[in-house]
């Protein structure tokens, strides 16, 4: 159906800072294409260290929880670097041809971020969005929410160009009522996955700090900073009083 294109990558970022779409993901390509997470070694430097280090640690993990809950088809995640110069910082997770789960980051995430703890929690944030499935249930539904919309106006006697309007409309309100709460849910997953990796997600979520407000109006897909900043650390203190 014509609607279902209306799904945006921009719904599973992490940050969703404005991006352009990422080149064929295939290793040992060349300059400008997604490189396996490896390949940010070749930057050198501490923050690429860093980064090598966090993914070494966080991904078995994400993967030993991806296979937990049992709702993914695929586990084996592949962690990409999308090098084009000029990226915005940036993170996101996405789906390979063959349906195997791809995490991407951005250089310029990689250099921004100000500690592992960081860069571990928007690793296991963009992982907790593939654990919960959070592609297929929006692609669901928004689908359903304009095949209701347009059976609705079919039925109210609507021209055709009215009726692909009500789709459209409906499949876009669909994407703004249901990804601020899959943003929270990959929030609180997220941290728990860092939390489990040894990492501090409430340390980590100040990466918030430094994003520009999404506000709480109809039009942002996003909560609000503090929210995100408030569910990590609840779910901190519940995974504690676990541990106690």
């Amino acid at each position: 159906m014509r609607f279902a294109k209306l799904i945006p990558l921009c719904l599973l970022l992490w940050a969703c800072t404005p991006s352009t779409p990422l080149p064929p993901i295939k290793p040992g390509g060349p300059e400008g294409v997604a490189r396996p997470a490896s390949a940010a070694a070749e930057a050198g430097g501490t923050a690429a260290q860093t980064f090598l280090s966090v993914v070494a640690t966080v991904e078995p993990i994400a993967e030993k929880m991806c296979r937990e809950h049992r709702a993914a088809q695929s586990c084996n995640i592949r962690i990409v670097i999308d090098d084009r110069p000029g990226q915005p910082p940036n993170a996101f997770q996405t789906l390979d041809a063959y349906g195997r789960p791809v995490i991407g980051f951005t250089l310029s995430l990689i250099a921004q971020a100000r500690n592992a703890d960081e860069l571990a929690f928007v690793l296991g944030h963009e992982a907790a969005h593939h654990i919960l499935g959070h592609i297929a249930k929006q692609h669901d539904r928004v689908l359903a929410g304009a095949l209701v919309a347009g059976v609705q106006a079919k039925a109210d006697g609507k021209s055709k160009e009215a009726v692909k309007a009500a789709e459209d409309r409906a499949a876009m309100a669909s994407i703004l009522t249901f990804s601020q709460d899959f943003e929270l849910e990959a929030d609180a997953l997220g941290a728990e996955i860092a939390f489990r990796a040894g990492y501090d997600p409430i340390h980590g979520s100040e990466f918030f700090d430094r994003l520009p407000e999404p506000g709480n109006g109809f039009r942002s897909t996003h909560p609000g900073n503090a929210k995100r900043k408030a569910v990590v650390k609840a779910t901190v203190n519940r995974l504690i009083a676990a541990q106690q």
